[in-house]
């Protein structure tokens, strides 16, 4: 394994981390994980002020970066022989 597919790995992980993270801190109905850590960050009523907006970018962004590394990723794996 390359000096390439260790970095892709360890993006990889970044962003696989990030993306659990950002959609646990999305609001919520008001119940579970989300509203436990998001309530103090900001009201109900402002789902759709500019934090909401930001931390959908951010998913967005951070979900995009890993399905790339991802892909990349299955292209530039050293495969096994096989007999």
């Amino acid at each position: 394994m390359g000096p390439l597919n260790i970095a892709l790995i360890v993006v990889w992980a970044l962003s696989a981390v990030a993306s659990i993270v950002f959609v646990l801190m999305h609001s919520g109905k008001g119940t579970g994980v989300s509203d436990m850590i998001a309530s103090s960050m900001y009201n109900s009523n402002a789902g759709s002020g500019v934090w909401e907006k930001n931390l959908d970018r951010l998913t967005v962004i951070s979900c995009c970066v890993f399905a790339a590394t991802l892909l990349i990723f299955m292209l530039t794996f050293p495969q096994g022989s096989l007999g």
